[in-house]
């Protein structure tokens, strides 16, 4: 007779399915499932686009994520897309970087100038005919301080007083959007 703990005596579906010994397997399974969840969540940050300030780039509805450990080995640059923390860990805004820290920056009949140079912007598209005109953005000139980033959305058709821009503290940028 067969002993029953004998590799003979399994049959290969088993084997197949859950190994030799399905205890084991199912604490590989557990602690694996958890390290993964735990992980995902402490390198990802899921969001969704409320609002029109990251148009045409990024459309009301849209489901992203952000990864969290972008920033860990080198600093945000200017164009990165970044989530910012704005309340607590539950609400966080989607803005593009256009100034890095200790930059003096200005905003001139909706032309952006960083320190004496014209920025280059293109990922924003022109104004639509019969949509606001984005010339009515003007920001008086301001230096960020050692640990600031000036961040804006894209969509500077929409009054500046309806967008939220300006001065982000470092500790306040989760990370770096995933590009889809």
């Amino acid at each position: 007779m067969a002993d029953p703990e004998s590799p003979s005596s399994t049959p290969w579906w088993q084997v197949v399915l859950v190994g030799r010994n399905p205890r084991t397997t199912l604490l590989r399974l557990v602690v694996t499932a958890v390290l993964v969840y735990f992980g995902f969540r402490a390198s990802v940050q899921p969001i969704v686009v409320s609002g029109v300030s990251m148009l045409p780039t990024y459309r009301d509805g849209r489901r992203l994520f952000v990864n969290k450990l972008a920033f860990r080995l080198s600093p945000p640059k200017r164009g990165d897309v970044v989530a910012i923390r704005e309340a607590g860990n539950h609400l966080f805004l989607l803005k593009r970087i256009i100034a890095l820290p200790g930059e003096r920056i200005r905003i001139r009949a909706g032309q952006v100038f960083i320190d004496d140079g014209t920025l280059e912007e293109p990922y924003l598209r022109p104004p639509a005919p019969g949509v606001r005109n984005p010339a009515a953005w003007e920001v008086q000139e301001l230096e960020l301080g050692p640990d600031e980033f000036y961040v804006i959305g894209d969509n500077r058709s929409m009054r500046r007083e309806d967008h939220y821009f300006g001065r982000v503290n470092r500790e306040r940028v989760v990370g770096r959007l995933i590009n889809p």
